[in-house]
């Protein structure tokens, strides 16, 4: 005969216990599930929802649907809009035209504007083109430009022709200045070259600095070379250094040296140690030490 097996009650009591936990395990979270109905998700399940969740949900479909319409998405179902929604959307798009012409956009159809918006429209777009005109943007044509708009973009064109000379920007044509113009260019150029000189920048052009400008230019340079010496930095000559400042850098690195072989942290070089300091590690040690 085969032995059969009977469950016990422990294993049905343990089955039955477990069932609440199987069934939730298998079940969204009720949240999730109206998150997802409210923005039409496929992972939505209406038949989870309660009544007042339905009627969140159709409120949400319809905003959204009202939004989609807005901004031309071809998601939008103009049938489920009601007549004030209807209204307030041509309004919308209608101002979105507007504002589309005015500024120039692809989007513009003019053909929706009035008389009135027609002229406001080609108003913009000539002061637009004369600003770029004056902006020096975009291709420009002069002959769309009235008296005035030419004399302005003269103007323009000039004060950045004279800004670019004053900056080194680009090429300067020194013919075109005038005489306080190639004053104030010359002096920004010589200013420009100091600070060139005195930070070792490309560009300097020495032969440019007088007695002076020349002697704050390598002072300049001294100074920040001293700098990069004691940080230890790549940009460091020790050739530029004079005696004093190698001396006093020396001693720097030997007070460094000894103090990271004393506390055992950084970078120690035993043999630069002088006998003296070699004892005095060792004997602080030996008292340290239990």
């Amino acid at each position: 005969m085969k032995p059969t097996f009977s469950p016990g009650p422990w294993v049905l009591a343990a089955c039955l216990g477990l069932w609440p936990v199987l069934l939730l395990a298998d079940t969204p979270d009720p949240g999730a599930n109206l998150s997802a109905c409210k923005w039409g998700w496929q992972s939505c399940d209406p038949s989870r929802l309660t009544l007042s969740e339905k009627t969140q949900v159709a409120t949400a479909g319809r905003m959204r649907n009202a939004w989609n319409c807005r901004n031309g998405l071809r998601s939008c179902d103009r049938s489920r809009l009601s007549e004030p929604e209807l209204t307030a959307l041509a309004v919308a798009l209608y101002d979105q035209n507007v504002s589309s012409c005015m500024d120039g956009f692809s989007s513009c159809d003019r053909s929706r504007l009035t008389g009135l918006e027609s002229t406001e429209v080609a108003t913009a777009e000539r002061k637009r083109r004369a600003s770029d005109c004056s902006d020096g943007t975009g291709v420009c044509d002069e002959s769309t430009l009235s008296g005035q708009e030419r004399a302005s973009r003269a103007l323009a064109l000039r004060q950045r022709m004279v800004s670019d000379c004053r900056d080194g920007l680009g090429v300067c044509d020194h013919s075109k200045l005038t005489s306080a113009e190639a004053e104030e260019v010359k002096l920004a150029t010589r200013r420009r070259n100091v600070s060139r000189c005195s930070n070792g920048w490309d560009g300097c052009d020495r032969s440019m600095l007088n007695g002076s400008e020349a002697a704050a230019a390598d002072a300049a340079l001294r100074r920040q070379n001293l700098s990069d010496c004691r940080d230890g930095r790549d940009g460091c000559d020790y050739s530029l250094l004079s005696r004093s400042e190698v001396s006093a850098l020396a001693a720097a690195e030997r007070a460094r040296n000894y103090k990271a072989c004393s506390s055992r942290r950084g970078y120690c070089d035993r043999s630069r140690l002088t006998p003296a300091e070699a004892v005095a590690i060792r004997q602080d040690r030996r008292r340290s030490s239990p």
